[in-house]
């Protein structure tokens, strides 16, 4: 596509193995910019790069190591020039009651999805001041009303929220702007495993039609490359979601009493053990950290 602002531009997505980052950075090179993946699995980042129709390059490195963030903006910069754009998108979740959840998962869900986007925003801040770039957050309905069994994501996702707040206001007079991105129920390998478990799959059945229904992930990135390219402080896919943020504080005393009508019996049933790590980004890391 010409005429993009994001042509001969370089573009960061973290977790770009697979999923939505995937998604994205295909949509992305498909406006002429340049691409820098990172994440683990350096043979799928390197598979996605080799697909895609632009200048790519895989750059392996876990986004709660700042000196390994800080060497990947090195390469980037040195490979395709300073970024203009960084999407902050890589994540993990797991689900499960907090009291038997096990205490380094529930931290590393934290350290990766809030701690995580971070480091990656102050590796790459020095860049995006040089070229009065754009930082997009990928947050989640998370953001805007917790969620039972799922503790450390929602916590992680709100702390993002609340984070790339903060940090648009200190960076806005070095001509950067920062977006969050509020996302619902997306087709990847982590949702499709989430559905596994009876507990996740029974509490997003007893949403409202609208809000348990998945989107495409080549959709998701289609929307959210339209708000990068106007560098939009705020985007939501899909776009209901805007009356959540309205309606924010309606959405706490739903919950609970979806939640004491319901997590009752499925305890009953035995359906609320941990699930560990969702999905084979979750495994990877989990893999990643342990070693194997």
């Amino acid at each position: 596509m010409t005429g993009s602002p994001l042509q001969n531009r370089t573009v960061v997505v973290t977790g770009a193995a697979r999923g939505l980052g995937a998604a994205l950075a295909l949509a992305c090179a498909r406006r002429g910019a340049r691409l820098a993946l990172l994440g683990h699995e350096k043979s799928r980042l390197d598979a996605v790069a080799a697909d895609l129709p632009a200048p790519a390059i895989a750059v392996e490195a876990d986004v709660t190591d700042p000196t390994a963030l800080d060497d990947a903006a090195t390469e980037v910069r040195g490979r395709l020039g300073p970024p203009s754009v960084v999407v902050a998108n890589a994540g993990i979740a797991e689900g499960g009651p907090f009291a038997t959840s096990d205490p380094a998962e529930w931290r590393r869900v934290v350290d990766v999805n809030l701690t995580g986007s971070a480091h990656t925003a102050r590796a790459f801040l020095p860049d995006l001041v040089r070229t009065g770039g754009y930082h997009l957050q990928i947050a989640s309905l998370a953001s805007l009303g917790a969620a039972p069994m799922m503790s450390a994501y929602c916590a992680a996702k709100a702390g993002v929220e609340a984070f790339n707040h903060s940090l648009r206001a200190e960076v806005a007079h070095h001509g950067i702007a920062v977006g969050i991105a509020y996302l619902n129920w997306i087709d990847t390998d982590m949702i499709r495993d989430a559905d596994r478990y009876a507990v996740l799959r029974e509490l997003r059945g007893h949403m409202p039609p609208p809000a348990r229904r998945t989107y495409p992930a080549d959709h998701v990135a289609a929307r959210l490359v339209r708000a990068m390219e106007r560098r939009r402080t705020a985007v939501y896919v899909p776009g209901w979601l805007r009356l959540a943020q309205v309606g924010r504080s309606a959405l706490p005393p739903m919950v609970l009493r979806l939640s004491r009508r319901e997590l009752p019996r499925l305890e009953a049933e035995g359906a609320m053990d941990p699930t560990g790590p969702l999905g084979a980004g979750g495994r990877a890391d989990r893999a990643e950290g342990t070693g194997t």
